[in-house]
């Protein structure tokens, strides 16, 4: 058979001109791009697969088959690069392999065209065979995109299911993470593993205050609610108290405080305490005595609700009836500005909820990062807790001064401080503090020798006599803002001979777990000291090695190199590559300089304040993270008055940010592709259940799809679960489950606590960064499960939602 003259049609020629033209253009970005990455010492792939898909294009511009097999080749030799470059992740392949897929399939559909305009023969089977090959192995990647996939897979035997023994079923929700040591673990099974997939919304609640942030405020609900018999009790971020009925939702009483601060709006947490319940007392040998305290039989505020404010107050409520408790500093409340010096609003407020420890109410506080060097201290102080009278204080920079400043001086100026949620063992009569960075966060030649003491550990004080039992540190020197962010959760760690250990663990920004003895403080899995590379700021007293938590898993870390950048599609992919060889990359702990470097994790985690929690039946934790990096460049500035806000919202603090008192100002911004995605490869964000029976991972799965996210803010509206940045905490309970809100999706999750798999999902109003919590109801002996809905991170859709969960009658 004899080819034979053939006229390509109008349509034809302007399909197979339009084809070449896009891949031309593709191909020329690649190539151009590519040999920018070239040049910076990355892989050759780009810059050899854009000039193969440029000469494709144009030999289908000359209506040339030959255009065709070329491209086939070159997406051949992808798929053999990608395998090599990625291994079998799925983000990975599905990056580098869907779109070049589906132009494939286009080129093949296209190939008898170019067949019969050169005058042969169309060869319409093979080709559409191979399109349709092309075709259902892109629709499988697409498929594949909407099923989760685990980064570790539960691959052992679930254990069986321990039913709660009714004289340990929890019977309250008295502390911020439930008990004193932050469990955030119930010992109630009426909602399981085989039952959960009923659950179904008991009431829902409206606080009208909707966490709205105009200018750089912040304002976002974040409260974890405690539940004492048949209250319920909320805060809000301007601080307005409420008290619902634990079974109906209906409000009890409403106490505003309209707090109002120029930088932060939101409330985590409230503390309790009942004077008419027994006062516990240590047990461990040498431990202080709790001092006792007492209220008038009668009086006000025998059982009271205790709030740290925005505007710097320590406030004392009724728990009955929402009402000032006078016996309280003045008239239930206490100003927590005395003797800081010039503290205003933005430079001070109050982050976490208090922390009752015996009869003290302990309290840190918040000082605004990388605004000047000049700053309010970190003191720590105890108060009493019916008279709010200062019992001691705890300087990071003079321990000398043990109650209020003498006359005419304030608590040491800019040291660390806390401002996330602490911890109280009874059995010790200890408070356990994690400590953050002191001011500049990123710039230490200011520093004192108490600075580099106290920043980033972890702090235990006698919590009557707030001195000093032990301190632990996870970062030297801290230049990262790799704080301390989270309260410490106690656990039973188990020892080779059997035994256990009361200890602590707990996670840091920079990825790390830490189990400590919670008697010494000393670590009880391996900590090594790495050494690593200082930057060129002069005077920065750069440390030669930092800690790492290698005998616990690291969640989020890398170290990440080229292959490990990612995009939705080739090209952000290689910007993604191009951003990541022009920064300079060390490592968890690369110093900031006057170059670009990248910080990974980001001054965000790693691991924030949400906390972990645990399943002492089982021994195990459960984490949950966030993976997006930071770029970083330190920029020569002159003397200037100018200073930055210390703002929260999403993104203020990004980009140059003046460090008053500092040669340098800032410049900095989150390691993001020209979509807004994350340049690394999925999952942005996971819970990880780590048994601590072997301190290695049990599974790890990703939490949170884009449905109510996607490139440039546009929502996707796709379930898609790729695993997003996670802010707020988990619930463990005994009925085998774990449950999360805190991803930018609107969803309530429970995971089975034994495999990992997903077995509930619900849709909220708006999204959440609020703790999940549970009881089980004293009048109906209903458990409920309890959210806040303010608004996800990263969304503008905001609203005033507490609602309840339970089973069907």
């Amino acid at each position: 058979m004899t080819d034979t003259p053939y006229t390509t049609p109008a349509a034809a020629k302007i399909w197979l001109f339009v084809l070449g033209a896009v891949l031309i253009l593709a191909g020329l970005f690649l190539a151009i791009g590519g040999g920018r990455l070239v040049s910076l010492g990355g892989s050759w792939y780009f810059l050899l697969a854009g000039v193969g898909i440029v000469l494709s294009g144009v030999l289908v511009l000359l209506r040339k088959p030959s255009g065709a097999l070329l491209f086939g080749l070159v997406t051949l030799l992808t798929a053999v690069w990608a395998v090599w470059d990625a291994g079998l992740d799925f983000w990975a392949l599905i990056s580098r392999l869907l779109a070049l897929g589906i132009g494939a399939s286009v080129v093949a559909l296209s190939y008898p065209l170019l067949r019969k305009a050169s005058g042969r023969s169309p060869a319409y089977l093979p080709s559409f065979l191979v399109a349709a090959i092309l075709a259902l192995a892109a629709a499988a990647g697409v498929a594949g995109m909407f099923v989760p996939h685990a980064t570790v897979r539960f691959a052992g035997t679930a254990p069986a299911r321990a039913p709660v023994d009714p004289a340990s079923e929890q019977k309250n929700w008295e502390a911020y993470g439930n008990t004193p040591g932050g469990s955030r673990f119930a010992a109630l099974d009426q909602i399981n593993v085989d039952n959960v997939k009923n659950l179904k919304v008991a009431w829902t609640y409206r606080t009208g205050d909707t966490p709205i942030s105009p200018g750089n405020n912040g304002a976002e609900d974040q409260q974890t609610p405690l539940q004492v018999g048949e209250k319920l009790f909320l805060c809000t971020p301007h601080n307005n108290v409420i008290a619902v009925d634990v079974d109906t939702g209906k409000e009890i009483w409403k106490t505003e405080i309209n707090a109002k601060s120029a930088v932060w709006m939101r409330c985590r947490g409230l503390a309790y305490f009942d004077a008419t319940s027994q006062i516990q007392q240590p047990t461990l040998p040498g431990s202080t005595p709790v001092t006792p305290v007492s209220v008038a039989e009668g009086a006000l505020c025998q059982r009271r609700i205790l709030m740290n404010t925005i505007e710097a107050e320590l406030i004392a409520l009724d728990a009955d009836t929402g009402a000032f408790c006078p016996d309280f500093g003045t008239n239930g409340r206490v100003d927590l500005k005395i003797g800081l010096g010039d503290a205003a609003d933005p430079s001070y407020v109050l982050t976490s909820a208090p922390t009752l420890a015996g009869t003290t109410v302990v309290v840190g506080g918040r000082i605004a990062d990388n605004v000047q060097v000049d700053m309010p201290g970190g003191v720590m102080r105890g108060f009493d807790v019916i008279t709010g009278q200062l019992r001691w204080a705890f300087d990071p920079g003079n321990p000398d001064i043990t109650g209020l400043p003498p006359e005419g001086q304030t608590y040491t100026r800019s040291t660390p401080n806390v401002w996330a949620a602490m911890s109280y063992d009874p059995a010790s009569n200890v408070v356990f503090m994690p400590v953050g960075s002191p001011s500049v966060d990123l710039y230490g030649a200011t520093r004192t020798p108490l600075d580099h003491k106290y920043g980033a550990s972890m702090l235990a004080l006698d919590a009557t006599t707030g001195r000093e039992k032990w301190v632990f540190q996870t970062v030297h020197n801290d230049l990262w803002d790799f704080d301390v962010p989270m309260q410490p959760s106690f656990v039973d760690f188990p020892k080779a001979d059997g035994s256990t250990v009361p200890a602590l663990v707990f996670g840091t920004k920079a990825g790390q777990l830490y189990v400590l003895d919670r008697a010494t403080g000393k670590p009880l899995t391996e900590v090594k000291e790495i050494p690593v590379k200082p930057a060129n700021i002069p005077n920065e007293p750069y440390a030669p090695t930092q800690p790492v938590s290698v005998g616990m898993p690291q969640i989020g870390v890398g170290p990440y190199t080229e292959s490990d950048m990612w995009g939705a599609t080739p090209f952000d992919q290689l910007l993604c590559r191009i951003a990541f060889k022009s920064m300079r990359y060390d490592g968890l702990y690369t110093a900031p300089g006057t170059d670009v470097s990248l910080s990974f994790p980001g001054s965000l985690g790693g691991m924030n304040w949400g906390g972990l929690s645990t399943d002492p039946v089982n021994n195990m934790i459960f984490v949950n993270d966030m993976r997006v990096g930071l770029w970083v460049k330190m920029v020569e500035a002159a003397p200037s008055d100018q200073t930055a806000s210390g703002g929260e919202s999403v993104n203020t603090g990004m980009g140059l940010v003046p460090m008053k008192g500092t040669p340098y100002a800032v410049d900095k911004n989150r390691f993001l592709s020209q979509l807004g995605i994350p340049c690394q490869a999925p999952p942005f964000g996971t819970l990880t259940a780590v048994d601590m029976k072997t301190q290695k991972i049990a599974w790890q799965v990703p939490v949170g799809t884009v449905m109510d996210t996607g490139p440039f803010g546009i929502k996707m509206g796709l379930p898609i679960p790729i695993g997003m940045p996670t802010l707020g905490g988990t619930l463990a309970t005994q009925g085998g489950l774990v449950f999360i809100a805190g991803t930018q999706d609107y969803y309530l999750r429970a995971f089975n606590t034994a495999t990992g798999e997903e077995v509930w999902t619900e849709r909220l109003p708006v999204g959440s960064q609020g703790g999940p919590m549970t009881y089980k109801s004293p009048k109906t002996g209903k458990q409920y499960v309890v959210i806040s809905a303010g608004g996800a991170r990263q969304s503008p859709d905001r609203g005033d939602y507490v609602i309840a969960y339970a089973l069907p009658d």
